[in-house]
């Protein structure tokens, strides 16, 4: 097929000055008479975007979300709880259809008999091995193209009777043989020694076992190597035959034994070098049999999806296909043939090494690695022996054309058949062509080339016999594209740039019979214009797939019906794997092939088809000709086309993309259909078949599992997946929130809302009415019980470096109150920063500031190693809490005031900084400021996962509340120990870590999480040596723990570690529950006792730190599996564990006592039922009182914290958590005797992605893409102008970094039906996450809009 490119426009490929005849055929069909072409291609453009490596524009080019190139399929959309599947295209009423009559069965020419045809092909070799000793059989050239050596008949004869005698006497003893007449033997030759190859073959057939020719293996990971094992296996083999040399090429274990190969049954090797070999004793001769039915030899075949069958050709088959083709090709005792294919198989085979002999003709063989070297090899071998006829190629015919200039004197005129092996391919045309067209002049007669189609099932299918002197040459088909994608035969008189000329491969073979049948469901006869399966009916063809009776059924006993469906008679015929039709004068045209053939949206595309719009695009020297591969691969409930390419070493980038472009541009204007990805690798990096030839299945594997390594692709998703759904419509709220809650009612649903219980009575009621607050309980405890440890601080090699009783504490704060007093010139309700790391410094300065009556703000302090990064959030919070002072220690306060500071932040604004290192000794004055339930207690500022930095107030009547919820809901009391890994600086966790303990009386034992870097373990066997039943850890912690100590159980559990004393591991967070990292932990941990039902979750807001919290008493967190469909619509749908695009969800604790939680339409605000996702609304005596801005936005305030429903409970003041979630009432009780109301956490509703109408949470897509490629550490999604950004983290080499390109599109493509717009792959590392280990996905949206990420690579799906 050939294309010419002009002004950005396609076009068909001129004529030569060549009398055309034209007519019609069947009334829907013109063939015209062609030949020559020229093959020029002018330059078009596309427009495209892509950043490639470090690039430094990150994004000047793309403003809009592209659109596709043509108009897309009717759409199809339910909203529905039901499956929201793709669309389903509309047939199209312009879609062709065949109308011609039923095609009738086409009859080859009689087999002529002929008086001294052989009885078998073996008594062909012992009759010219006798009579002929010395007539040439085969010459083999070395790698330079001239002749190494000559094998005559007589050798062949003697050589082949040698090795069937030692086959079957000398291998075994007599009683016990090693190989039986019909047992299968595996024949491992190079193409580059044929004689050795000839001999096992012949040698074989004497003795009756079956031959089985494969390629050389050449490594235990070759290309296919697993697949031919499977051949090996299906045939029984156990023993292969090869040479000496070849024996010693093959790829051995450290000890020299041949290795296993892998899929490969055990071996026995044998050489069949002729010095190895026994000449057979005088009465010894080997059976001969007139040709029968029983297998002969097994042809290898590989299936499209990789799987290598054999074929099995009988003896009167074999010999049949000899006669036939003998009568086809005329062939005369004693001619030269020059082959140049491979002679183990297909037409290699069957005319250079079976027909050959059975006619005494002189085979010339030149194999592959000759033409590598000398591509005019072939031509020269023709004229110098005066060759009849040439078994070619179009790659052959394309090498001798670059090559011709340097041979002036080559003659071609003896030759009268040339047969091209691959005449059936579309760009076949082009390459007989432009060969007819150089070499014309050197002797070749048109009518000579003869090209053919064949099948391993079916053989030969038929063949162009050579044409009489000036006879006109024969008919090719200028066929329309479109109409071949729907399986029609139309002639192209509108759009030539769409138009595929076809030749006809000759008729069908004598004997033979042939039909055409649609290559789907029944064989049922197409009709005379459409295209189908051809199906044969001969002696000369295969038999089975030897060993796979069910797939035989199938392809070798096919009986075609007619269109009531009704079998057209009892013979059976082959399928062949070939598409095509026939043509006036019963002429064969062959179309593509089955496994070639790649089904788009119901039409059909051929891969030769595509591979030769490719060829035909400017430039070429961008990549190899014959290195490209097509195939498809199915994403998105279709199939999407790729194509790759082997790119020139010497191309540039520049070059690259624009002959990607212009392929993209010539597919879609020529074939009528979207690339979904095109892709360049490095030269020789593509898998390659033993012939030089691309592996296409390896290639499609190594694409879908990463493996690739391409250095430059595109991936086109937007113009070719047109089957999407259609985008939801958001229906304008016409139904009021009390319709829907009635409408809930009449339809069973409950109202989604659930209590925790009450908060109840407190046994001691002296503490609550004399020590109503935080800072009164700190006295009273250091009062009543002065010597009780409360807290426990430990370092990295968990030794307990600092400990503070009730009594110690209290001093301490009294000291560090007494200092604030004296140099911080503080007033009541003044804010206070406390910097400290995390430990007891930090609470004592807390409890300092309670008792001087100011608001405490705790602050993480800067990293010493990353001042540039972490000192401008503590000056912001600094700046923003207008703190009055600063307590820390000496340290930090040298790090405040350093050089390198002030190179981040003014280091001469600081409030006036109070280091509390030297407290003085002397008891100080008892002060003491008493609260009152409404003043602060302190201030929790928070940077959220979107990036903004938020301050809530906490009264102190909040704060009691809390304290008290926890402890009863954790069964705190004093004689309890509890562990703490968690950050000290806001929400849930300073709580735990200042706050509880005080109030409770329990004992904490602290540990920092930055000791756990330095020392692993220490988390856990902190809880094994104190027996600790109940601890509190962040999700960082745990992650910490699962991989870095994953396969070190064995040795921890050596060290006596042991967590069954741990009835309790709660994760504290403000998101979704972790569920698969919670579920690896307990199940890593599980040998050293973890129970399975210790681990939970915990879940607090800002607005109320603390909604849920797994205690004692309720019952276990109950996980669900939500429809991710259903939960794009705000639905909750539950669906069986296992289902597709099922979600788990893990409860997210019990919730917390005195508090109350419904689930709210965030726009109505009216409540929703438990079958519906809504924000999370929260009404409790421990929420915080309000944000803590600069500018105190009242507004913001009241929305958040004082709000009401639209309807329901007017009166009820809710506080707004900014999170989605639902209530599933459970089969599960609670502590009351009641069914337990579990709160599902789904996500932040600020960082829900608004996408195709539907609303996405990040995490899903982020856990799919993480699951896509191994070497996916990490991953981020957000949005950008409608489109979906992914940035991904490359553990792996920078070679695998566009590997991650298309395997990320088809995962979000397939599991959450939406395009990725941008796919950003990154170093380790980039993706910003704070401390609570949540990803900063605005911040990362920051940095990657301002072009700061520096990538590995962006790519840009147009």
């Amino acid at each position: 097929m050939l294309y010419m490119l002009i002004s950005g426009q396609f076009s068909f490929g001129k004529t030569n000055q060549i009398n055309s005849t034209v007519f019609t055929f069947s009334g829907f069909m013109t063939l015209c008479l062609l030949d020559g072409t020229e093959d020029k291609v002018l330059s078009t453009s596309i427009h495209f975007y892509v950043c490639s490596h470090r690039s430094a524009g990150l994004h000047t080019a793309v403003k809009n979300e592209p659109t596709g190139s043509r108009e897309s399929a009717q759409w199809w959309f339910g909203v529905t709880d039901q499956k929201v599947g793709s669309s389903i295209p509309q047939p199209d009423p312009n879609t062709p259809k065949p109308e011609g009559r039923q095609i009738i069965p086409v009859k080859g020419e009689p087999l002529g008999v002929v008086s001294n045809w052989p009885p078998a092909l073996q008594a062909a070799l012992a009759r010219w091995g006798a009579t002929q000793a010395k007539s040439p059989a085969l010459t083999a050239l070395d790698i330079t193209g001239k002749p190494l050596y000559t094998l005559t008949y007589g050798k062949l004869w003697s050589r082949s009777l040698k090795l069937a005698y030692t086959l079957l006497n000398k291998l075994g003893t007599k009683t016990d043989p090693v190989l039986q007449p019909g047992d299968r033997v595996a024949l491992v030759y190079p193409n580059s020694d044929p004689g050795m190859f000839w001999v096992a073959f012949y040698g074989c057939l004497l003795a009756e076992v079956i031959p089985v020719p494969i390629e050389v293996p050449l490594s235990r990971q070759d290309a296919g190597s697993q697949q031919i094992g499977f051949l090996l296996g299906s045939c029984g083999v156990s023993l292969a035959l090869t040479s000496e040399v070849c024996l010693k090429g093959l790829p051995k274990t450290p000890n020299g034994e041949i290795i296993q190969f892998k899929g490969w049954p055990r071996m026995r090797w044998v050489v069949t070098d002729t010095k190895y070999l026994t000449k057979p004793s005088k009465d010894w001769q080997p059976h001969i049999p007139t040709a029968n039915t029983d297998t002969a030899y097994i042809e290898y075949k590989a299936s499209k999806e990789g799987t290598v069958m054999g074929v099995a050709v009988s003896k009167i088959s074999m010999l049949t296909h000899c006669q036939a083709l003998t009568q086809a090709c005329n062939y005369c005792e004693g001619e030269t043939l020059v082959n140049v294919l491979d002679c183990k198989k297909d037409m290699g085979l069957w005319h250079g090494v079976l027909t050959s002999v059975m006619n005494r003709i002189h085979t010339i063989t030149v194999p592959y690695a000759v033409m590598k070297a000398c591509p005019m090899s072939w031509v020269q071998r023709v004229h110098i022996h005066k060759a009849r006829v040439a078994l070619v190629k179009c790659r052959d015919l394309h090498w001798a054309m670059m090559a011709h200039k340097d041979q002036k004197d080559t003659n071609l005129s003896s030759i009268r058949m040339l047969i091209v092996a691959d005449g059936a391919n579309p760009w076949s045309v082009s390459s007989c062509d432009a060969f007819l067209n150089v070499f014309q002049s050197h002797g070749l007669k048109p009518e000579v080339i003869c090209p053919c189609a064949t099948s391993p099932e079916a053989l030969t299918v038929a063949i162009r016999r050579p044409g009489a002197r000036g006879a006109p040459l024969p008919a090719r088909a200028i066929l329309s594209m479109g109409g071949l994608s729907h399986g029609v035969i139309r002639v192209n008189t509108e759009d030539k740039n769409s138009a595929l000329t076809v030749q006809d491969v000759g008729h069908i073979m004598p004997g033979a019979l042939m039909c055409i049948v649609k290559p789907d469901g029944p064989p049922q006869l197409c009709k005379t214009d459409e295209i189908g399966e051809i199906v044969i009916n001969s002696r000369a063809g295969g038999t089975m797939y030897y060993g796979l009776p069910g797939v035989t059924k199938n392809t070798f006993e096919v009986i075609p019906v007619n269109q009531a469906g009704a079998p057209i008679g009892e013979i059976p015929f082959s399928r062949t794997g070939l598409l095509g039709f026939v043509g006036p004068g019963s002429l064969v045209f062959v179309v593509g092939k089955i496994e070639g053939l790649l089904m788009v949206s119901s039409r059909r595309h051929n891969a030769d088809d595509l591979v030769a719009t490719a060829l035909a695009v400017e430039p070429v020297k961008t990549v190899y000709r014959g290195r490209i591969a097509v195939f498809s691969v199915t994403v998105f409930y279709d199939e999407r086309i790729v194509i790759v390419a082997e790119q020139r070493p010497d191309a540039s980038e520049e070059d690259s993309f624009q002959w990607m472009s212009r392929v993209l541009q010539a597919i879609d204007s020529i074939h009528q259909v979207g690339l979904y990805c095109l892709a360049l690798v490095p030269a020789n990096t593509l898998p390659k078949t033993p012939l030089g030839g691309i592996h296409i299945c390896e290639t499609k594997q190594n694409f879908l599992e990463g493996n690739l390594h391409p250095c430059n692709i595109l991936m086109c998703p937007h113009t070719c997946v047109t089957n999407m759904p259609k985008p939801r419509q958001k229906q304008p709220v016409d139904v009021g929130p009390a319709s829907m809650l009635v409408g809930n009612l009449v339809a069973g649903k409950r109202i989604a809302q659930a209590t925790g219980r009450e908060l109840g009575v407190v046994e001691d009621q002296d503490l609550i009415r004399k020590h109503q607050f935080l800072s009164e309980a700190l006295q009273f405890r250091a009062q009543t019980d002065p010597d009780h440890v409360l807290y426990v601080l430990l370092n990295a090699k968990g030794v307990a470096v600092c400990t503070a009783t009730c009594a110690q504490l209290h001093k301490r704060a009294e000291k560090i109150t007494a200092t604030l007093m004296e140099r911080g010139g503080l007033n009541t309700g003044d804010n206070v920063v406390l910097l400290y790391p995390p430990g007891i410094d930090l609470i004592a300065a807390f409890y300092g500031c309670l008792y001087a009556g100011v608001i405490p703000v705790t602050v993480r302090p800067p990293h010493p190693q990353n001042l540039a990064a972490t000192l401008p959030t503590v000056r912001m919070i600094i700046d923003v809490s207008k703190a009055a002072c600063i307590l820390t220690t000496q340290p930090l306060m040298r790090i405040l005031r350093s050089r390198e500071a002030a190179a981040s932040v003014n280091v001469k604004t600081w409030p006036t900084i109070i280091d509390t290192d030297d407290l003085p000794r002397k008891r100080p004055p008892h002060i003491y400021k008493p609260p009152t339930a409404e003043m602060l207690a302190y201030l929790d500022f928070s940077v959220s996962t979107t990036g903004m930095l938020t301050g809530v107030k906490m009264s102190h009547a909040a704060v009691s509340t809390l304290c008290r919820s926890i402890k009863l809901q954790c069964e705190l009391y004093s004689s309890r120990q509890i562990a703490i890994c968690l950050d000290p600086y806001c929400g849930l966790g300073f709580v735990l870590w200042c706050l509880s303990s005080v109030y409770s009386g329990h004992q904490s034992i602290l540990i920092p999480p930055l000791e756990l870097e330095s020392s692993l373990p220490l988390w856990l066997s902190t809880l094994s040596q104190y027996k600790i039943r109940d601890t509190f850890c962040s999700y960082s912690v745990m992650e910490l723990c699962t991989k870095g100590l994953g396969t070190q159980t064995e040795m921890l559990k050596a060290r006596g570690l042991n967590l069954s004393c741990v009835r309790s591991c709660v994760v504290i967070a403000e998101e979704r529950p972790r569920l698969s990292l919670t579920q690896s932990f307990s199940k890593l941990f599980k040998d050293l006792g973890l129970s399975s039902r210790a681990v939970s979750t915990a879940f607090g807001s800002r607005v109320n730190l603390a909604i849920c919290l797994q205690g004692t008493a309720g019952p276990d967190p109950s996980t669900v599996y939500v429809d991710m469909k259903s939960l794009r619509h705000d639905r909750v749908r539950l669906v069986e564990r296992g289902a597709p695009q099922s979600l788990p969800l893990m409860e997210s604790g019990t919730i917390l006592p005195g508090v109350r939680v419904i689930i709210v339409n965030p726009e109505t605000r009216g409540p929703l039922g438990d079958s519906h996702l809504g924000e999370i609304w929260v009404n409790s005596p421990h929420s915080a009182s309000g944000y803590y801005t600069i500018y105190g936005e009242e507004s913001l305030q009241a929305d958040h914290f004082n709000t009401r429903l639209s309807f329901g409970e007017p009166h009820t003041l809710w506080a707004r958590t900014g999170y989605l979630g639902f209530i599933k009432r459970t089969e599960l009780l609670d502590a009351s005797g009641d069914r337990h109301d579990a709160l599902f956490v789904v996500g932040s509703l600020d960082e829900t992605l608004e996408l195709r109408g539907l609303r996405y949470h990040p995490i899903d897509i982020e856990t799919s893409v993480s699951r896509a490629h191994r070497s996916i550490a990490e991953s981020a999604v957000f949005t950008w102008t409608n489109l979906l950004v992914v940035v991904a983290e490359l553990s792996g080499s920078e070679q695998e970094a566009l590997d991650l390109v298309p395997l990320v599109t088809n995962v979000v493509l397939e599991e959450h039906h939406l395009i990725v717009g941008v796919v950003v792959i990154v170093d380790p590392g980039v993706i910003p996450i704070n401390s609570r280990g949540e990803k900063q996905r605005m911040h990362l949206r920051d940095s990657f809009l301002a072009d700061q990420l520096d990538p590995i690579y962006v790519a840009y799906n147009m």
